[in-house]
């Protein structure tokens, strides 16, 4: 198919479709792991969406320690699925060794940016209506705050401004650039028969 315009198009598509199921199913497990509400408007919807892939692997695919592992295979081949697909279009080369890496890439990249883009949320809800309840508020806070909490420890608010969020999300930040970044080239660079 190429790289033209058609092909742009296909990969848009599969990244996209493939992109927003698997940030479905790794919402779930992030919530599943801090024992978030689950009747929670939000959560009672990601459960909807993503049981029809999941109770058949959950029969083969136990929890153990809070870690809903069937969830973690789910999104590990979505990403995997995604990536032969977005190879296929592209007319690129890829191996095994290299497409298990860059899924696990992947996976780590949506794991960051769901922390980054509830922390952020988070801190714009609380300087709108701090006092409010709103189901998304109490869901953002228990995703949030086995991260926030440590920060808040380490860093004190200063007249009463709260900069944990802040350094949380410098520290993802480097987490992308510092970790997952070379971990994705790696993965390329074995897809590609570089390595």
């Amino acid at each position: 198919m190429g790289a033209g315009y058609l092909g742009n198009a296909g990969v848009f598509l599969v990244q996209t479709l493939f992109g927003l199921f698997c940030l479905a199913v790794l919402l779930r497990l992030l919530l599943q792991w801090v024992r978030a509400d689950f009747y929670n408007p939000l959560a009672q919807f990601l459960v909807k969406v993503t049981n029809p892939a999941l109770r058949p692997l959950r029969r083969f695919i136990p929890g153990y320690a809070g870690i809903d592992f069937a969830a973690l295979v789910l999104a590990l081949t979505l990403q995997l699925i995604e990536l032969v697909l977005v190879d296929a279009i592209l007319d690129r080369g890829f191996n095994i060794p290299g497409l298990l890496v860059r899924s696990v890439a992947g996976v780590a990249t949506i794991l960051v940016y769901i922390f980054i883009g509830s922390i952020l949320i988070q801190a714009i809800i609380s300087w709108v209506n701090p006092t409010g309840y709103n189901p998304v508020t109490a869901i953002l806070y228990r995703l949030n705050e086995p991260m926030l909490a440590p920060a808040r420890r380490l860093m004190p608010p200063i007249g009463g401004i709260d900069l944990s969020p802040l350094a949380v999300l410098i520290v993802l930040q480097l987490v992308l650039l510092l970790i997952i970044a070379p971990l994705s080239d790696i993965g390329m660079a074995l897809s590609l028969g570089r390595l």
